[in-house]
């Protein structure tokens, strides 16, 4: 796994866009299966983001790819992707839905930090679900797990269903538009 931000394309114009370039974000995947639609969602949201607050992107981490290592006694590869995480300037955070909450790969990866291991990131937890029933998972469970971590959790988090997934790059636009204020204001912040 490489730690290098992609620059922006566009210059900094002035102090504020200066530091905001500076930023990067992070996809973290903790679906257990590999490439899966989740990471798609991530990845999507987390281009977006950037985009919208003249950032970086750095590569996914992908917890399926981690899981062998996860409990191991000795676990480089976990290790590096707590590091990156905790020093992200803003995570998409994301999860498929089941049993109405996040995966436990997510939990266990999430669990190796200790009380405030995410201060200074600024967190956006993303869902996606088979129904619509699912769609408060990101709000009810999600976020106050990244709260506990200390992460900012300024905007709501985006809930997709599968059908979504058809149109993401649409729900993706329109969710970052209308939480676009809150991300700049916290990016800023952060």
């Amino acid at each position: 796994m490489t730690t290098s931000a992609v620059t922006p394309t566009t210059p900094a114009t002035d102090a504020s866009s200066a530091s905001r370039s500076r930023l990067h974000v992070l996809p973290v995947v903790g679906n257990p299966r590999p490439g899966s639609r989740t990471r798609v969602a991530a990845e999507s949201l987390s281009r977006a983001i950037a985009q919208r607050l003249g950032g970086g992107l750095t590569p996914t981490v992908d917890l399926a790819d981690l899981a062998p290592e996860l409990f191991a006694a000795t676990r480089p590869a976990v290790d590096d992707a707590l590091r990156r995480l905790a020093s992200a300037h803003v995570a998409v955070v994301a999860t498929p839905v089941y049993k109405a909450s996040y995966t436990g790969l997510l939990k266990a990866f999430l669990d190796l930090y200790g009380a405030d291991g995410l201060r200074g990131v600024v967190a956006v937890p993303l869902v996606v679900s088979g129904s619509p029933a699912h769609s408060l998972a990101g709000e009810v469970h999600l976020r106050p797990l990244l709260v506990e971590l200390g992460a900012s959790v300024p905007t709501r988090a985006l809930a997709l269903t599968e059908a979504q997934l058809a149109d993401l790059d649409e729900v993706v636009a329109t969710w970052v538009d209308a939480h676009g204020p809150l991300l700049d204001a916290a990016a800023v912040r952060a």
